[in-house]
């Protein structure tokens, strides 16, 4: 109820439009308004509402209704000083155009909710017109159909509108949770069905097929007969045959060739409006199968004349069924005493007046057909025209009937002893009069009690007929009343009529035989009927009634009549999925080796010392061992086999993870120690690397071997993996005891590592571009990552697949590749390249580590330092070789690679004073350099050529190195820039081109290291110029370089 004001809008344009196309509308005035539905005509041809009048359905049942309200508003005991009132409409037997009309019974509703003035408007403000208000409907009679009752329901329950059907008989319509407003005095279907399935039992026959109308009516009916039958047993289905809405032409004719492809089904059980069944009975003469089918027809057939009009022949035998009713002595004599002068308020009686006397009335303008007699309006109904009781007009004034007691049974409850209508009831409740409604009991029109239960369904009783010729002419029949079923069948079968042996009961039986891998499902209680049952799915026939599952290393063969062993698959070394795995693994095992190679062949030149020899020869591993395991992978699973796989599965990616955040971890804190003091961090040796390496790879290998103890493994045949819903294409899958989330698992801490590695690789982005060896592990990870993050999906996407371990298999292992190869491709291919192809640029190892003599000029006391010493005086420090090579090869920390294209890394200005041995926060060094720099040097704008003439004393500003080597030593007097370097410094930087030394800079402000040349003539010998022009007063400070190790592994 809460989406009714939502809807108001819609539902009052629906209203609307509603309300002019219900003009046509029997209206009868009253203090409490009933709403009436009736098929006073047929479904319309395409593009029409409406179609020919239905002489019986509609107008019967709606003159029934009238009467019955005559009768009530006659009776002073029943709702005295109140009169029923009602508005008749015409559903035309479409839903939809139903749909429409009965919108016009809540207008009054919802304007009273949305207000009269907000729910019209008139353009430029004019004030509508007044009209009279629609009546408030209390209840509704109808609808016939069930389709059509269907689709008003579930209007009038969101307006608690109560509704009582007197023909609407679809099981559906038994639910009290979506139809809660919904009522009938006729019994559904399910009581039908039951009557049905007694009648073909009764008779002898096994064998049925079944046919309905598209529509809630005709599935509903069909699928409750079918459910019971198989319930009760005793009757075979042949076919289930549906008739479509808005049947095509032609389609009648096919509907009697699908029931001819089983002849030996001759009942026909049909559940189908009159007009479906009178075109079938059409086709059936047409393929001249007049006495072949034996049919049972629902209420909807009955005891109507309409279907069986002209078409008696192909109707002789036929057995219907039709809620228990009786004639109305009273109805019949109202009826037939209607005229055209006494009957004005049923706007469609001259219609029906035409249609019945085959005449045709006049009004002013318009001429009668020449072709048909003009109506005299002294025709007579049963006099000057046949006339048969509608079999629903009993139910109709028991529809009415039931309205009228609840709402004399809610009078007394709320208006005791006042005669009229009282407050109490001005408006009406719905909820309460549905409340009272369910709780009526009295004797119904025919003598029969009506009630409701409590989904508001009638008892189940009803009349069986037969259609039998007369005088033995099948030209032309009768309905003759053969039982009754209330609860249980009472048959006179003797009374029986059939075309052919009039007392032999055809036949309908079903024994077909059925086919291999079938089995014959015996219906209980009929030993000589069954159902051909075919054992499907992987099940095979053990004999001619019994089906059994195959074991579940088995399939059922072809045919299904018994099992074979299941396929055992697994990708082996010739399946074209283990091809690129496999090409990727020899390829990246070769490049591996030969990294590996080349690395142990020139181990000590400084390329390879720079890359951190010991973790580079542990992540090598690493990644062997990465590209090893597609082998493993593809091999034949076994104990041996699948042991390793959890070994070495997890063990290289964490190996090479491992190594990895070892480096990127390392050049991290160097850098960030750097930044805050001249210490060197701890753990950054060789042996702490490899210590902290090995102990991040020691809980991959402790978690396997934990797994290896508590679950030995081994290799399993997986049936169930590949069990298809086609035998054929089942597989057992050979196996390692390895689910797919054990899998993961088993990488899962390599995620980790490889994701915290990530981590660090971000923070050591912005290491100075020299030492770039933090670039290249950070793009290796950054492709790591999109590799795993798109082998996820692909993993488990594939599930479900039939070529899952082909899959899965090839997309891990290729994922694995992958990754070592950028790995491979990153880190040490470019290396290897240089070494291999460029060797000019790499520096030999010699037989001892070289080591440098850096002379200082000593300062006078009190000018830059402490002491005292003189200019000519010298201090020897050990210092790092780090400017021994040439500019695109000066080796950083090892493990951290120095960019080839630049001299220098950018050092901050504390780093200088670690370079030089002193203090950056030596107050006195500042001091006397603030007193001898100029000011251009210390941010001003001092006149340069000033300090050129008068130079400060005692300043010796060169820095002479001289490197020493084991067997020999050379000084070079001449140095030169070989290459064009990139001065970085804070505040500046500066390019000095190739042998152009910096004569703008003051003297005192630059320092030259001159370095020798080897033998061979190779570049090593650079000339290194550094202008040290900053605001910063810490620069100007004495160089030194700090070596923490005489093999090559420094801190800077």
């Amino acid at each position: 109820m809460a989406a009714v004001p939502a809807l108001l809008p819609l539902l009052l344009a629906l209203a609307q439009a509603g309300a002019v196309g219900a003009a046509g509308s029997v209206r009868l005035a009253g203090g409490l308004t009933l709403g009436g539905l009736f098929p006073v005509h047929a479904r319309g041809a395409a593009g029409r509402a409406c179609g020919q009048l239905k002489k019986e359905q509609g107008v019967h049942r709606l003159e029934a209704m009238l009467y019955a309200l005559d009768r009530v508003n006659a009776d002073p005991e029943l709702l005295p000083g109140v009169r029923l009132g009602a508005r008749l409409l015409d559903t035309c037997s479409r839903d939809t155009y139903a749909l429409e009309q009965a919108l016009s019974f809540v207008q009054a509703l919802i304007r009273g909710r949305d207000g009269e003035e907000a729910a019209v408007r008139c353009p430029g403000g004019v004030p509508p017109l007044r009209t009279a208000p629609p009546e408030r409907v209390v209840a509704v009679v109808g609808a016939s159909a069930s389709s059509v009752s269907i689709m008003v329901a579930n209007v009038l329950r969101l307006f608690a509108i109560p509704q009582i059907s007197y023909a609407s008989t679809a099981p559906e319509l038994s639910d009290s949770t979506r139809y809660d407003f919904f009522s009938r005095v006729v019994p559904p279907d399910s009581y039908q069905a039951q009557a049905m399935v007694d009648i073909v039992r009764a008779l002898g026959w096994n064998y049925v097929s079944t046919l309905a109308s598209e529509g809630n009516y005709g599935e509903s009916g069909v699928e409750a007969f079918v459910q019971i039958s198989r319930e009760a047993g005793g009757v075979c289905i042949a076919q289930s045959i549906k008739i479509p809405r808005e049947p095509k032409p032609g389609e009648f004719n096919k509907v009697i060739k699908r029931l001819m492809e089983t002849p030996n089904a001759r009942g026909i059980i049909i559940f189908a409006n009159e007009d479906d069944i009178r075109r079938v009975l059409e086709a059936a003469r047409q393929a001249n199968l007049t006495g072949h089918f034996l049919w049972v027809g629902s209420d909807s057939w009955g005891a109507k004349i309409s279907p069986v009009l002209n078409l008696e022949d192909v109707a002789v035998g036929a057995i219907t069924i039709l809620p228990k009713r009786a004639s109305i002595d009273g109805f019949d004599q109202y009826f037939m005493t209607r005229s055209l002068e006494n009957n004005r308020r049923n706007i469609w009686f001259a219609e029906f007046w035409e249609e019945n006397f085959n005449c045709k009335l006049t009004s002013s303008g318009t001429q009668a057909d020449d072709s048909t007699r003009k109506c005299t309006g002294e025709e007579r109904i049963g006099r000057d025209s046949a006339y048969e009781q509608e079999g629903k007009v009993q139910f109709v004034i028991d529809a009415v009937y039931a309205i009228a007691h609840a709402l004399h049974s809610m009078h007394q409850a709320l208006c005791p002893g006042h005669t009229g209508l009282c407050p109490a009831m001005e408006p009406t409740d719905g909820r309460t009069l549905l409340q009272y409604i369910r709780a009526v009991r009295f004797n119904g029109s025919a003598g029969t009690p009506v009630m409701f239960n409590e989904n508001g369904d009638a008892p189940g009783r009803y009349d069986i007929f037969q259609y039998q010729a007369t005088n033995g002419s099948a030209g032309s029949g009768s309905y003759q009343a053969v039982g009754q079923w209330a609860e249980t069948l009472r048959l006179d079968v003797e009374a029986l009529q059939w075309s052919g042996d009039p007392r032999e009961v055809p036949e309908s039986q079903c024994s077909l035989p059925c086919g291999p891998g079938e089995r014959k499902k015996m219906v209980k209680g009929v030993p000589c009927c069954w159902h051909c049952e075919a054992c499907d799915g992987y099940r095979f026939q053990v004999d001619e009634f019994t089906c059994e599952a195959c074991p579940g290393h088995m399939r059922p063969t072809r045919n299904h009549t018994g099992c074979r062993p299941t396929p055992v698959v697994r990708l082996s070394w010739s399946s074209p999925w283990a091809a690129p795995p496999l090409l990727l693994a020899v390829l990246g095992i070769m490049a591996t080796t030969t990294v590996v190679g080349t690395f142990v062949r020139h181990n000590n030149t400084p390329i390879v010392r720079a890359s951190g020899r010991e973790l580079s020869y542990v992540l090598l591993t690493g990644i062997f061992l990465i590209y090893a395991i597609t082998f493993l992978m593809v091999a034949e699973p076994g104990a041996a086999v699948c042991a390793t796989r959890r070994l070495f599965l997890g063990l290289g990616t964490s190996l090479s993870y491992s190594a990895l955040l070892t480096k990127t971890n390392r050049i991290y804190r160097i850098f960030e120690q750097g930044k805050r003091s001249v210490t060197p961090p701890p753990f950054i040796s060789p042996t702490s690397q490899l210590v902290i390496t090995f102990s991040l790879t020691s809980v991959q290998v402790v978690g396997v071997l934990a797994w290896l103890g508590a679950q030995p493994p081994h290799s399993v045949i997986d049936y169930e993996e590949q069990r298809t819903v086609d035998p054929e294409q089942a597989r057992g899958v050979l196996k390692c005891d390895m689910s797919d989330l054990s899998l993961i698992g088993c990488l899962g801490y390599s995620l980790l590592l490889m994701v915290t590695c990530t981590v660090y690789a971000i923070k050591a982005r912005g290491v100075p571009e020299t030492f770039n060896e933090a670039k290249p592990i950070g793009f290796t990870m950054y492709t790591t990552c999109i590799i795993w993050l798109a082998f996820v999906p692909i993993f488990f996407g594939t599930a479900q697949s039939a070529e899952k371990i082909y899959i899965q298999t090839t997309t891990l292992t290729v994922s694995l590749s992958l990754s070592a190869s950028v790995s491979l491709g990153m880190l040490y291919v470019p290396k290897t390249y240089v070494i291999l192809f460029h060797p000019e640029q790499n520096v030999q190892k010699r037989k001892r580590s070289l080591k440098t003599t850096s002379t200082v000029a000593a300062p006078p006391k009190g000018k830059f330092g402490a002491s005292d010493q003189r200019p000519s005086e010298r201090t020897t420090t050990q210092t790092d070789s780090v400017f021994n090579r040439p500019s695109h090869q000066a080796p950083p920390p090892e493990g951290c690679s120095r960019s080839p294209d630049t001299a220098l890394a950018t050092v901050p200005s504390h780093r200088w004073a670690a370079l030089r041995g002193a203090s950056a926060s030596d107050s006195t060094s500042q001091k006397a350099y603030r007193q001898q720099a100029p000011a251009s040097a210390l941010g001003g704008e001092r006149d340069v050529a000033r300090l050129r003439r008068e130079p400060p004393q005692g300043a010796d500003p060169h820095v002479r190195i001289r490197f020493r080597s084991g067997q020999h030593q050379e000084d070079r007097d001449q140095p030169k820039v070989d290459k064009g370097i990139r001065e970085v410094l804070p505040g500046e930087r500066r390019l000095i081109r190739r042998g152009e030394p910096n004569r703008d800079a003051p003297q005192v402000l630059k320092k030259t290291f001159h370095l020798e040349r080897t033998p061979r003539n190779y570049p090593k010998i650079m000339s290194y110029s550094i202008r040290m022009s900053s605001t910063n007063s810490k620069i100007p400070e004495a160089v030194q370089a700090v070596s923490s190790r005489k093999d090559g592994n420094r801190f800077l």
